[in-house]
């Protein structure tokens, strides 16, 4: 095979085909088309097989990425799609909505003049072409497991953890209170970054290999903990987290300040199909409204980006540092400001305005001051720079805490940790409770979806050790005890 790689010094970096704003704003589709197979061969010759390869180093699945660019290269996409699938269960969705821009396309080695590899299009592409060619097929174990799984959580973490489990053969029950699968990839990352399709077919594919799930099921309410330790050799929770943190501001209280998941929840349903009574009644909907949207977040960033396709009159990103130090894709920026979104930087609201219903953002400008512990500036407020902004629904996107897990599994001797996310033991990721093992948000507190792929599995590898070693030895301790007596 004649050596294709390290293009990149005549060949440009090209994205995908990207459909203008003002076509992109009116729908909810994704922005970016497919590459030709022509076009991704072009674009992934251009990795230069560097010797370190930072990229994949930069991933934390620490994904083949070298490797793969070079078969889809040579056209080898059958198997660039079996070494891409060997450490990530969704490559097709961390292609889509990983922040690459940090990860791995961030930290390529190609010098910046030339531009990075477009890796995660790359990614995206030979996946999707796999499911049309029909080589992703359900999981048939090399032979069954006696031993059961539950999973609580029907998020990546618990879906990547499920397919690790049923490769080695083990029979898996997922339990989610939700009515549908996915957990935040189906009801909090909107369609333009995420279709719906892309989750489902997954969700399929599960079903076909004989996982089993359990939905609009609540732990806590209708099974307990103790029934799952009973039920199962072994119990994961993954349940993520989901409690928006909140600011502690006058008037935060009145009509129309919401919190944004529970507004992107709201139009993903819609776009299912759903009847959602706060949308339709305009809560939960931005048509015609002027919105601002509090943080700085990919989250903040789906807000943003959904508001101007529900037809808002205006969209307003508050962010109370600058630019060089958001902490959501600057990708996503991007296409944010292509569609029309106003972002005001180094402001931060004190206080909410209106009597009945929020009418105005009370903010005040900020500078960076000099870098605290944690080595980002610290950000102060300029004295008698206050503004009102006006506002018809204000989006708060902070991020997210834990939820109180001891009380809403019913399971209070389950250790947390002084930030309210489940204590583990790193080394075996189980929690204080025997047998019953965590991983992904609910550990790691708020995190990408790919660190969720990745602890969910690294918890089936443990699970797995757990039921092969420690189950059975403590089985035989108890029959040699019996025995003695």
């Amino acid at each position: 095979m004649p050596e294709r790689m390290l293009k990149f010094v005549a060949t440009p970096q090209a994205m995908p085909d990207k459909r203008p704003a003002a076509e992109r704003r009116r729908d909810f589709d994704e922005i970016y088309a497919n590459y030709a197979r022509e076009k991704a061969a072009e674009q992934a010759a251009r990795c230069s097989q560097c010797g370190v390869p930072f990229c994949q180093i930069h991933c934390p699945l620490h994904n083949n990425i070298p490797d793969w660019l070079k078969l889809t290269a040579e056209g080898r996409l059958e198997e660039a799609y079996e070494l891409s699938s060997a450490t990530n269960n969704f490559p097709e969705i961390c292609g889509r909505i990983c922040p690459q821009d940090r990860l791995c396309e961030g930290n390529c080695v190609i010098e910046k003049g030339f531009e990075s590899v477009t890796i995660g299009s790359v990614e995206k592409f030979i996946t999707d072409t796999a499911w049309n060619q029909g080589w992703v097929q359900p999981i048939k174990p090399r032979r069954e497991r006696p031993e059961s799984v539950g999973i609580v959580g029907a998020g990546p973490a618990g879906l990547a953890a499920a397919e690790q489990l049923r490769r080695k053969g083990y029979q898996v029950t997922i339990y989610d209170r939700y009515d549908r699968v996915g957990g935040l990839l189906i009801y909090g990352i909107p369609n333009f970054k995420l279709e719906k399709d892309i989750v489902q077919r997954r969700e399929k594919l599960l079903r076909e290999s004989k996982v089993t799930f359990e939905l609009n099921c609540e732990v806590g309410r209708d099974v307990t903990m103790d029934q799952l330790r009973a039920r199962h050799a072994a119990v994961l929770i993954a349940t993520g987290v989901y409690k928006a943190r909140d600011i502690a501001a006058p008037g935060v209280g009145v009509k129309g300040i919401v919190a944004a998941l529970d507004y992107l929840t709201a139009s993903n349903r819609n776009g299912l199909g759903d009847k959602v009574a706060d949308f339709d009644s305009g809560a939960l909907n931005a048509k015609g409204k002027n919105v601002v949207v509090i943080g700085g977040g990919d989250t903040a960033m789906d807000c943003v980006r959904t508001a101007v396709r529900q037809g808002a009159k205006s969209v307003k990103c508050l962010y109370r540092r600058d630019r060089a130090n958001m902490p959501g894709s600057q990708r996503e920026v991007k296409h944010a400001e292509e569609e029309g979104v106003e972002f005001v930087w180094l402001t931060s609201p004190q206080g909410f305005l209106g009597k009945d219903h929020v009418s105005h953002v009370r903010s005040v400008r900020i500078h960076l001051g000099m870098p605290d512990s944690t080595g980002r500036q610290t950000p102060q407020e300029i004295p008698n720079s206050h503004v009102n902004i006006h506002a018809d629904l204000v989006l708060k996107a902070l991020g997210f805490d834990p939820e109180d897990l001891p009380a809403l599994l019913k399971a209070p001797d389950l250790g947390v940790t002084g930030w309210g996310t489940l204590k583990i033991d790193w080394k075996s990721m189980m929690t204080n409770l025997d047998s019953v093992f965590a991983a992904g948000d609910i550990v790691r507190g708020a995190s990408l979806v790919v660190w969720a792929v990745r602890d969910g599995r690294d918890a089936a590898e443990r699970i797995h050790t757990y039921l092969t070693t420690k189950a059975p030895l403590a089985k035989l301790d108890g029959a040699v005890a019996i025995a003695a007596e």
